[in-house]
C-alpha cells in the first residue's frame, strides 16, 4: 500500500504535467468522451491518473493486465474515485486527484505493469460524501467498467465488459 501511495503522489505529479497540455474533448457523446491516455498515467480531460499508474516507466508501451475504463453513467458527478485491492483493509488515494468525473464521461485507470492483484473494490463518492462501493472486481477480466445510478429507487449497478 505504501509503495501505491508513493507512485500516486508521482503519477499526480506526472498528470498535472499531462493535464495541462492534453486538449478538452470536443464531442458530447458520452462513448466519445475519452480522451488519449498519456504513455503511463491515465489522464482524461478533467479525471486524473490512478495511483496505480506506473510511475517507474512513463515511455513503456505495455500496460498493466488490471487497466481498465471507467464510465460514469450514474447522472451525477463524481467527486472520489477509490481503487483498492480486495484483500486490503483500507482505501488508496482518490484517483481522481483534485478532479471529478462528470456523469457521461469516461477516465482510464493505469495500473504499474508489476501488479499482480486481479479482484479489486472500487469505491466513489460524490460531492456531499454519498458513497457506492464494488467489490472483487476481477480486473483481468474487465476493460470497461460503467457505473450505473437509478435515483428513483436508489440502486447502483456495474456493467462490466
Amino acid at each position: 500500500m505504501k509503495s501505491l501511495k508513493l507512485i500516486g503522489g508521482v503519477a499526480f505529479a506526472l498528470l498535472l504535467t499531462a493535464a495541462c497540455s492534453a486538449p478538452a474533448p470536443t464531442n458530447n457523446t458520452a462513448a466519445n468522451t475519452n480522451t488519449k491516455a498519456a504513455a503511463t498515467p491515465a489522464a482524461a480531460a478533467t479525471p486524473a491518473a490512478s495511483p496505480a499508474a506506473n510511475a517507474n516507466n512513463s515511455n513503456t508501451a505495455s500496460a498493466a493486465a488490471q487497466d481498465f475504463t471507467l464510465v460514469n453513467q450514474t447522472g451525477v458527478e463524481i467527486d472520489k474515485v477509490f481503487i483498492s485491492p480486495s484483500d486490503k483493509d483500507d482505501w488508496e488515494e482518490d484517483v481522481l486527484g483534485k478532479d471529478t468525473l462528470p456523469s457521461g464521461q469516461s477516465v482510464e485507470i493505469k495500473f504499474d505493469r508489476e501488479e499482480t492483484a486481479a479482484n479489486w473494490d472500487l469505491k466513489i463518492e460524490d460531492k456531499e460524501g454519498n458513497a457506492i462501493t464494488w467489490e472483487n472486481l476481477n480486473l483481468l477480466k474487465i476493460s470497461k467498467l460503467t457505473l450505473h445510478y437509478d435515483k428513483a429507487s436508489g440502486k447502483a449497478t456495474a456493467e462490466a465488459e
